[in-house]
């Protein structure tokens, strides 16, 4: 079965829903519209751009190639996570805890995949590593972001509590082990959402891709089921360590909590 290729007036039908959208919202005043109309120009152009991007680089199939394109998402899914906070952590360290909780659990898990389970040949076979990264990397960006937002607002909000209990002769680590667990439940809430409602109440997007492409339902089934594994895995992995680090970054050498490292919230 051959994938139906999709026209121009057929996008442009799916926009016109996007704008009748934006016209309801001026309606009731929500203010949204032009939040809406830019994200979603951008959302166009940058799709467009990684369209031509990707089909450079599969028609190349170089390893540097895919690991600047791996090193460019990873930096950009950095900054969103601290982009997403209301109370980041103060400079680099803030950029540097989502960039390093990212790569070492969404980067390990997609190699791990690709050798381990996939064996694709090369290993780094651009048609199944981009997007393999793209779909982990996307959740993992996400499920820390919730994590680190949780933590600084929290800690924020808490800042008495956690100051009594360091007088009351609490380590760091006590005084903190609510504040992290909780921290990263947040960072889990849409994983486990996405793994209760999968198959039952909605079809993955990978599932849904590969069967519209014509593959058999039982074998996108099993990708998706890996790819959920995955995705579980490293989120998981991602925002305990993002947890840890941000934790110990609100706390200065002498174990004294140190807010003043926060920005203002939004």
């Amino acid at each position: 079965m051959d994938l139906y290729s999709l026209t121009p007036i057929d996008l442009m039908v799916a926009a016109g829903l996007v704008l009748a959208l934006g016209v309801v919202q001026i309606i009731l005043g929500l203010g949204l519209f032009r939040t809406l109309a830019f994200n979603s120009v951008r959302m166009v152009l940058q799709l467009l751009l990684v369209g031509v991007i990707l089909k450079a680089v599969f028609d190349a199939a170089t390893l540097p190639w895919i690991l600047l394109i791996a090193m460019v998402m990873m930096g950009l899914a950095g900054y969103e996570v601290v982009a997403r906070q209301k109370r980041a952590i103060r400079g680099w360290h803030g950029y540097g805890i989502g960039l390093a909780a990212m790569s070492a659990t969404a980067l390990i898990v997609t190699v791990l995949a690709l050798t381990l389970m996939i064996e694709t040949d090369p290993w780094y076979e651009p048609q199944y590593a981009i997007p393999l990264l793209g779909m982990i990397l996307g959740n993992t960006m996400t499920g820390i972001g919730l994590a680190l937002n949780n933590l600084t607002q929290t800690a924020w909000q808490s800042r008495v509590e956690i100051e009594a209990r360091l007088v009351l002769g609490h380590s760091v680590r006590a005084a903190t082990a609510e504040l992290r667990s909780d921290s990263m439940r947040a960072g889990l809430i849409p994983t486990l959402n996405m793994l209760a409602a999968a198959g039952v109440i909605s079809l993955p997007g990978m599932m849904t891709g590969q069967i519209l492409a014509g593959s058999p339902p039982v074998e996108a089934v099993k990708y998706q089921i890996l790819i959920m594994f995955l995705i579980t895995a490293a989120t998981g992995f991602g925002s305990l360590v993002a947890v840890q680090l941000g934790a110990r970054r609100l706390f200065d050498a002498r174990d004294r909590l140190r807010l003043d490292r926060l920005r203002s919230g939004r």
